[in-house]
């Protein structure tokens, strides 16, 4: 049996988010294992501290 998680959305946040990605946003910032993995990602790709193209980063990361 899969086990069901609860998340609590401020009522603040229901009331300004104005499209389904703004929700989507802040449970995004808020979730610690879409954190890691972003931090994971932005320290492999940017290790000598020089940007790199969002789009060429994609390639190698399947994020959506």
């Amino acid at each position: 049996m899969s086990e069901t998680r609860t998340i609590e959305i401020p009522e603040s946040v229901l009331i300004s988010a104005q499209t389904l990605d703004d929700l989507g946003d802040w449970l995004a910032i808020h979730n610690p294992q879409f954190l890691d993995r972003m931090r994971h990602i932005r320290d492999d790709e940017d290790t000598a501290e020089k940007g790199k193209d969002l789009t060429e980063i994609l390639k190698r990361w399947p994020i959506e």
